[in-house]
């Protein structure tokens, strides 16, 4: 009967852990910091206690050092992925405020591809992901529930994933159903070279989540002295992008083949990458037999796994090192007005 099942008051996050070069190996968190800082804001959207960003650091040390053994070796493709939790859990049938709150933090092995697959991507008009002034910019279980049935329907049409557009008027691009929008621009107008002007573009909707990795490509890109803007997209705008891809921890940066949307009135004109068949519009971005992204996302995508697997210096600060001692933190963490759960700190 808890807040957490009857009302979805209940807040997620991800995060990985890498094991970096050596024997066997040291292991680090990627970026937890703005993660914790992501899960306040998703806390208080839904009336949570905020958990501190000390608390949250620490909590997922101690999930990771005390399954340090189930972290993959470096160099054998994978990391361990982080899941916190925060949920009302107070036995109540009422609407009201939860009395009882558990945080808890699990941990479970998990596969990393550095050949990313190309996907195709759909555009749904017959479903909003989050509301103007609602709560797509946190991430909450009920922004993703929904989803389930939409990209159930995409997949079996043979896309991979779905993008969603604003809900007020439907021309801007918001995000993937699972990762943030990145297009990608050349200078030099050819679409195998994009030379040194690379213009990078993401989302500035209110309505979308704060990606970490996409926060993360961002400063990568002007490592590499391209160009970043941040600022509304127009549907009408995707054909003038190079690349498309999308960021996210799961799927670190996955290159988008085409996206393709239902023609609504008179459509996109014509151009290049820009095909018709029936009463689907189609913007292709590579062909259909080619493997993997194009020149700029292979760029930022082994630069990003650089950084997390710490193949370079850690220039930006972003990987905090797990040691033994992190398995201590159980007591300092039973100190909390916060109820911890003891077995949430196990292997799944």
């Amino acid at each position: 009967m808890s807040p957490a099942l009857n009302y979805g008051q209940q807040v997620l996050e991800g995060l990985k852990a890498f094991r970096h070069p050596g024997s066997p190996g040291s292991i680090s968190l990627f970026r937890p910091d703005m993660n914790a800082h992501r899960f306040q804001r998703s806390a208080s959207a839904l009336d949570l206690p905020i958990v501190p960003v000390d608390m949250f650091l620490q909590a997922c040390r101690a999930a990771v050092a005390l399954n340090a053994g189930f972290v993959p070796p470096h160099g054998y493709g994978g990391a361990m992925y982080v899941r916190p939790q925060l949920y009302g859990s107070s036995p109540q049938l009422g609407l009201t405020a939860t009395d009882q709150t558990t945080f808890c933090t699990f941990v479970v092995p998990t596969g990393v591809h550095e050949k990313a697959q190309a996907m195709k991507a759909l555009i749904v008009d017959d479903f909003d992901r989050a509301a103007p002034r609602g709560t797509g910019h946190v991430k909450i279980g009920g922004n993703y529930a929904p989803v389930m049935r939409w990209a159930k329907q995409s997949k079996a049409a043979g896309y991979g994933v779905t993008l969603h557009l604003d809900s007020a008027r439907h021309e801007d691009i918001d995000e993937f159903s699972t990762s943030a929008f990145i297009g990608a621009r050349y200078a030099s107008g050819a679409d195998d070279e994009p030379g040194d002007e690379v213009t990078i573009v993401v989302s500035d909707s209110p309505c979308v989540i704060e990606s970490v990795t996409c926060d993360t490509v961002q400063k990568i890109a002007r490592s590499f002295g391209w160009t970043v803007e941040k600022r509304a997209i127009s549907y009408k705008e995707l054909p003038n992008f190079s690349e498309v891809m999308g960021a996210g921890t799961a799927v670190a940066l996955m290159p988008i083949a085409s996206i393709t949307r239902k023609r609504m009135g008179e459509g996109l004109g014509p151009g290049p990458r820009v095909t018709v068949d029936g009463n689907f519009e189609t913007i292709a971005y590579m062909p259909d037999q080619q493997q993997g992204g194009g020149p700029v996302h292979q760029k930022l995508l082994a630069r990003l796994w650089d950084y997390q697997m710490g193949r370079v210096p850690d220039d930006f600060g972003w990987c905090f090192e797990v040691s033994l001692q992190d398995q201590e933190i159980k007591a300092i963490m039973s100190r909390s007005s916060l109820q911890c759960c003891d077995d949430a700190l196990q292997l799944l």
